[in-house]
Protein backbone atom coordinates (compact mmCIF):
# COMPACT_ATOMS: atom_id res chain seq x y z
CA UNK A 1 0.00 0.00 0.00
CA UNK A 2 1.24 3.47 -0.86
CA UNK A 3 1.57 6.20 1.71
CA UNK A 4 -0.52 9.16 0.54
CA UNK A 5 -0.09 11.19 3.66
CA UNK A 6 3.36 12.66 4.09
CA UNK A 7 2.08 14.94 6.79
CA UNK A 8 -0.96 17.10 7.27
CA UNK A 9 -0.49 19.76 4.60
CA UNK A 10 -0.28 23.25 6.05
CA UNK A 11 -3.33 25.32 5.25
CA UNK A 12 -5.48 22.32 4.37
CA UNK A 13 -8.19 21.17 6.72
CA UNK A 14 -8.33 17.51 7.65
CA UNK A 15 -11.49 17.23 5.53
CA UNK A 16 -9.64 18.61 2.49
CA UNK A 17 -6.73 16.24 3.12
CA UNK A 18 -9.09 13.26 3.30
CA UNK A 19 -10.82 14.27 0.08
CA UNK A 20 -7.48 14.69 -1.73
CA UNK A 21 -6.24 11.34 -0.41
CA UNK A 22 -9.47 9.66 -1.47
CA UNK A 23 -8.97 10.95 -5.02
CA UNK A 24 -5.36 9.74 -4.99
CA UNK A 25 -6.48 6.29 -3.78
CA UNK A 26 -9.06 6.16 -6.60
CA UNK A 27 -6.46 6.99 -9.24
CA UNK A 28 -4.03 4.44 -7.76
CA UNK A 29 -6.82 1.83 -7.57
CA UNK A 30 -5.97 1.26 -3.90
CA UNK A 31 -9.20 -0.38 -2.72
CA UNK A 32 -8.14 -0.64 0.92
CA UNK A 33 -7.32 3.06 1.30
CA UNK A 34 -10.36 4.07 -0.72
CA UNK A 35 -12.89 2.05 1.29
CA UNK A 36 -11.27 3.05 4.59
CA UNK A 37 -11.28 6.78 3.76
CA UNK A 38 -14.84 6.57 2.43
CA UNK A 39 -15.99 4.93 5.67
CA UNK A 40 -14.20 7.62 7.67
CA UNK A 41 -15.74 10.44 5.62
CA UNK A 42 -19.15 8.85 6.15
CA UNK A 43 -18.59 8.74 9.93
CA UNK A 44 -17.49 12.40 9.84
CA UNK A 45 -20.59 13.39 7.86
CA UNK A 46 -22.86 11.51 10.29
CA UNK A 47 -21.23 13.25 13.27
CA UNK A 48 -21.61 16.64 11.57
CA UNK A 49 -25.30 15.98 10.93
CA UNK A 50 -25.78 14.99 14.58
CA UNK A 51 -24.10 18.21 15.72
CA UNK A 52 -25.95 20.67 13.58
CA UNK A 53 -27.31 19.47 10.29
CA UNK A 54 -26.06 18.54 6.85
CA UNK A 55 -24.15 21.80 6.31
CA UNK A 56 -22.13 21.55 9.53
CA UNK A 57 -18.37 21.31 9.07
CA UNK A 58 -16.35 19.73 11.87
CA UNK A 59 -12.98 21.11 12.92
CA UNK A 60 -9.80 19.04 12.79
CA UNK A 61 -9.90 18.18 16.51
CA UNK A 62 -13.41 16.71 16.15
CA UNK A 63 -12.29 14.76 13.07
CA UNK A 64 -9.26 13.38 14.95
CA UNK A 65 -11.62 12.24 17.69
CA UNK A 66 -13.71 10.41 15.08
CA UNK A 67 -10.59 8.79 13.63
CA UNK A 68 -9.64 7.57 17.11
CA UNK A 69 -13.13 6.05 17.50
CA UNK A 70 -12.79 4.34 14.12
CA UNK A 71 -9.43 2.87 15.17
CA UNK A 72 -10.90 1.69 18.48
CA UNK A 73 -13.84 0.04 16.69
CA UNK A 74 -11.43 -1.84 14.46
CA UNK A 75 -9.36 -2.98 17.45
CA UNK A 76 -12.58 -4.31 18.99
CA UNK A 77 -13.40 -6.09 15.71
CA UNK A 78 -9.93 -7.65 15.62
CA UNK A 79 -10.48 -9.02 19.10
CA UNK A 80 -13.81 -10.54 18.06
CA UNK A 81 -12.41 -11.97 14.82
CA UNK A 82 -9.51 -13.55 16.69
CA UNK A 83 -11.93 -15.19 19.12
CA UNK A 84 -13.90 -16.53 16.14
CA UNK A 85 -10.69 -17.83 14.53
CA UNK A 86 -11.04 -15.55 11.47
CA UNK A 87 -7.46 -14.29 10.89
CA UNK A 88 -8.21 -13.03 7.35
CA UNK A 89 -10.86 -10.63 8.69
CA UNK A 90 -8.58 -9.62 11.54
CA UNK A 91 -5.80 -8.83 9.07
CA UNK A 92 -8.11 -6.62 6.99
CA UNK A 93 -9.11 -4.64 10.09
CA UNK A 94 -5.43 -4.16 10.97
CA UNK A 95 -4.72 -2.89 7.45
CA UNK A 96 -7.54 -0.36 7.85
CA UNK A 97 -6.09 0.74 11.20
CA UNK A 98 -2.76 1.34 9.44
CA UNK A 99 -4.51 3.64 6.93
CA UNK A 100 -6.38 5.55 9.66
CA UNK A 101 -3.37 6.00 11.93
CA UNK A 102 -1.62 8.02 9.24
CA UNK A 103 -4.14 10.79 9.90
CA UNK A 104 -3.56 10.89 13.64
CA UNK A 105 -1.02 13.32 15.08
CA UNK A 106 2.02 11.87 16.79
CA UNK A 107 0.84 10.55 20.15
CA UNK A 108 2.14 12.16 23.31
CA UNK A 109 4.40 10.16 25.58
CA UNK A 110 3.38 9.45 29.17
CA UNK A 111 5.92 12.05 30.38
CA UNK A 112 4.48 14.68 28.01
CA UNK A 113 0.96 13.90 29.22
CA UNK A 114 1.98 14.15 32.88
CA UNK A 115 3.77 17.45 32.22
CA UNK A 116 0.71 18.86 30.41
CA UNK A 117 -1.58 17.71 33.25
CA UNK A 118 0.68 19.32 35.88
CA UNK A 119 0.77 22.55 33.86
CA UNK A 120 -3.01 22.72 33.46
CA UNK A 121 -3.65 21.79 37.11
CA UNK A 122 -1.34 24.63 38.18
CA UNK A 123 -2.87 27.02 35.64
CA UNK A 124 -6.45 26.32 36.75
CA UNK A 125 -5.65 26.04 40.45
CA UNK A 126 -7.45 22.70 40.56
CA UNK A 127 -7.27 21.00 43.93
CA UNK A 128 -9.72 18.10 43.84
CA UNK A 129 -11.65 15.84 41.50
CA UNK A 130 -14.47 18.38 41.61
CA UNK A 131 -12.25 20.55 39.38
CA UNK A 132 -11.78 17.79 36.82
CA UNK A 133 -14.12 19.34 34.23
CA UNK A 134 -12.25 22.60 33.90
CA UNK A 135 -8.89 20.79 33.84
CA UNK A 136 -10.04 18.38 31.11
CA UNK A 137 -11.46 21.16 28.93
CA UNK A 138 -8.22 23.13 28.89
CA UNK A 139 -6.06 20.01 28.72
CA UNK A 140 -7.84 18.73 25.61
CA UNK A 141 -7.26 22.09 23.90
CA UNK A 142 -3.58 22.06 24.84
CA UNK A 143 -2.96 18.46 23.74
CA UNK A 144 -4.64 19.20 20.40
CA UNK A 145 -5.84 15.64 19.77
CA UNK A 146 -2.42 14.07 20.44
CA UNK A 147 -3.67 12.00 23.38
CA UNK A 148 -6.71 9.82 23.91
CA UNK A 149 -9.35 11.35 26.21
CA UNK A 150 -9.46 8.26 28.41
CA UNK A 151 -5.71 8.41 29.04
CA UNK A 152 -5.92 12.14 29.78
CA UNK A 153 -8.81 11.55 32.17
CA UNK A 154 -6.86 8.89 34.06
CA UNK A 155 -3.82 11.18 34.32
CA UNK A 156 -5.97 14.04 35.64
CA UNK A 157 -7.66 11.79 38.22
CA UNK A 158 -4.26 10.59 39.40
CA UNK A 159 -2.96 14.15 39.67
CA UNK A 160 -6.03 15.36 41.58
CA UNK A 161 -6.26 12.49 44.06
Amino acid sequence: MQNYIGSHIAGMSMNDTLTADMKTAMKAKDKLALTTIRALKSAIKNAAIEQGGADTVLDDIAIISIIRKQVKQRHDSIEQFNKANRPELSENEQNEINVLEKYLPTAMTADEINAAVAEVVAETGAASRADMGKVMGLLQKKTDGRADGKILSQAVMKALS
